[in-house]
């Protein structure tokens, strides 16, 4: 995206995925988008699009030289009650790509240009219908691989976050008001400072920026979600853990040890956390030079994973290459499954037991207590506790490193009150703490972070 689109520009672009499907959309934003669709739009009734009343839907034809490109709906929202508080044209069409190509080549024929990635969301931003951190909810909504996470995207773009960030950006400009004017004033009679009380005022602040905080890392899995890898020897039930997980059958599973060459991974919803699920192979000595490369791809995922699931066969004792696995991810955060309960068991689960205090005894191939398994996985998560559905979770990185900015200054405010140091130092990290959540709301912004959140975005959003 250029840094500095051209907001007087109409813009148009498709806003629904590309692929067969029964419905698809066009949308066209900006001064001119009620002239484009009259040039373009036969309504059954023969009126303009442009003498159409606010929130109205019109069936009709999108023709070019009198020839019917596609039978449609279009929907007509005036400014400035609309996403873009611009005049804005969808135009609902049949969703094969052929239709939605024609209908958008002959938009931007008549007076539109291709929208920029996210350029319709930013210019919601840039003419003041939602803030940055609400805008940057929209694609939290579009990634959303759980309800939670699906949830807590809808929160944020409700303005749940910069709310709160909006009352204690109130409440730094009363303390900063205070001090400056006994900076700038000094002779005045405006009443003697109470240094304990700013002080207070301060570490009340502090607090709550630090109850948010608190709440980040359980935000950012949902957002995020957790790489989880499934490790553990040849033949110990691996793949047909991932289907149980899965609920289907997405690995081969067969009797022969080395089934799976490759990684195999996969996203899955568990109890709310997304989880990037992969399978590793469980080839310990390779025997040509694919085998190789599948030993090296597992063990750079082991090194990167978040949470390792390493399994045991409880049908046989522990070997050389049990003992190999559980040596390698000695400090990894893992779970040790022992997988085969349903048959007769002569692991040495003891000896597990002393290496990984988690433990789950199951049956993939039986799908017998793989709930236990999803229950320590979200336990180990969350780390057993309960989230308070009144709290604000943050679960955005540029948000939490704001904040966390924040919080320390405005700690170090109130410790230099309690110091009684100079009120200009106390001033400055007040100032400096409100730059930062002033930039959460984008109130002060460089095109540099503009372009670099909406580069993110599909165009059409």
């Amino acid at each position: 995206m250029a840094s500095s689109p051209n907001l007087f520009d109409t813009i148009a672009a498709i806003a629904t995925a590309i692929g067969d499907s029964g419905i698809g959309i066009v949308r066209i934003s900006g001064k001119g988008a009620l002239s484009v669709a009259d040039k373009v739009f036969v309504s059954k009734d023969k009126k303009k699009p442009s003498t159409f009343k606010a929130y109205s839907t019109h069936y009709g034809w999108i023709v070019k030289e009198s020839k019917v490109i596609d039978e449609v709906i279009l929907t007509l929202m005036r400014s400035p009650r609309s996403y873009t508080k611009e005049d804005v044209v969808e135009i609902n069409c049949h969703g094969g790509i052929v239709a939605l190509r024609a209908i958008l080549e002959l938009v931007l024929e008549n007076g539109c240009r291709l929208a920029d990635p996210g350029e319709f969301t930013r210019r919601a931003f840039l003419n003041g219908r939602i803030d940055l951190a609400q805008a940057e909810a929209v694609l939290d909504i579009i990634r959303a691989k759980t309800g939670p996470a699906l949830k807590l995207g809808v929160e944020q773009l409700g303005g749940a976050l910069s709310r709160e960030i909006g009352k204690i950006r109130q409440e730094l400009l009363e303390i900063l008001s205070i001090i400056e004017a006994n900076i700038d004033f000094p002779e005045e009679e405006i009443g003697a400072l109470d240094l304990a009380a700013l002080a207070g005022k301060s570490e009340a602040v502090s607090k709550k920026l630090n109850d948010i905080l608190r709440s980040s890392e359980r935000g950012r899995v949902l957002r995020e979600g957790i790489g989880v890898v499934i490790c553990g020897k040849p033949n110990v039930g691996k793949s047909s853990l991932l289907n149980a997980l899965l609920k289907k059958e997405r690995s081969i599973v067969t009797p022969i040890p080395g089934t799976t060459r490759d990684t195999i991974e996969e996203v899955i919803d568990i109890r709310g956390i997304p989880v990037r699920i992969v399978d590793t192979a469980g080839i310990l000595e390779p025997r040509d030079l694919i085998e190789k490369e599948a030993v090296l791809r597992s063990r750079r995922q082991i090194d990167l994973a978040d949470l390792v699931i390493l399994m045991f066969d409880g049908s046989r004792g522990l070997d050389a290459e049990d003992k190999f696995m559980m040596r390698k991810i000695k400090r990894k955060t893992a779970i040790a499954i022992i997988n085969k309960i349903d048959l007769p068991q002569r692991a040495q689960k003891g000896e597990i037991a002393e290496s990984f205090p988690r433990l789950v005894n199951l049956s993939a191939k039986k799908n017998k207590n793989v709930d236990l398994l999803e229950d320590t996985i979200a336990d180990l998560i969350y780390k057993g506790g309960i989230h308070d559905k009144e709290s604000i979770l943050v679960s955005n990185l540029r948000h939490i490193v704001a904040i966390r900015e924040a919080q320390k200054l405005i700690a170090e405010a109130g410790q230099s009150l309690d110091n009684k140091l100079s009120l200009e130092f106390v001033s400055q990290y007040i100032r400096d703490a409100l730059g930062f959540l002033d930039n959460i709301l984008g109130k002060d912004s460089s095109g540099d972070l503009l372009d670099k959140i909406f580069s993110q975005f599909c165009i059409g959003k």
